[in-house]
């Protein structure tokens, strides 16, 4: 009687931190830009979070939650990107009066 035997060709994968992952240079993405609006006196809630929405493109919801974090840290970050793309979503909240910079920008 002759005896076979099926030698397994099944692999185990790799655990994750052996696995191979993209790595993504600050040189290949460019540098990420932040518009940020502090808390002032002067703009309502509503005001505030009907620019979130119209400007930003904010949910509601997101925008409500902007709009309280501001009021009570003082500020907050609203919007990340290429400053090429937040400049005008900046002017636009500067223009409609609430107090918005980007950081991050290059001078």
């Amino acid at each position: 009687m002759q005896d076979f035997y099926i030698k397994s060709t099944i692999t185990k994968p790799r655990p994750l931190w052996e696995q191979d992952e993209d790595v993504l240079v600050e040189d290949e993405i460019g540098i990420e830009s932040r518009i940020i609006v502090w808390n002032d006196e002067v703009n309502t809630f509503d005001w505030v979070i009907d620019c979130f929405m119209e400007i930003l493109q904010h949910t509601q919801i997101q925008a409500e939650q902007l709009a309280l974090i501001i009021h009570t840290k003082g500020k907050a970050i609203v919007k990340t990107g290429p400053v090429e793309e937040l400049r005008p979503r900046c002017d636009a909240l500067l223009d409609r009066g609430l107090s918005a910079e980007i950081d991050g920008e290059k001078a």
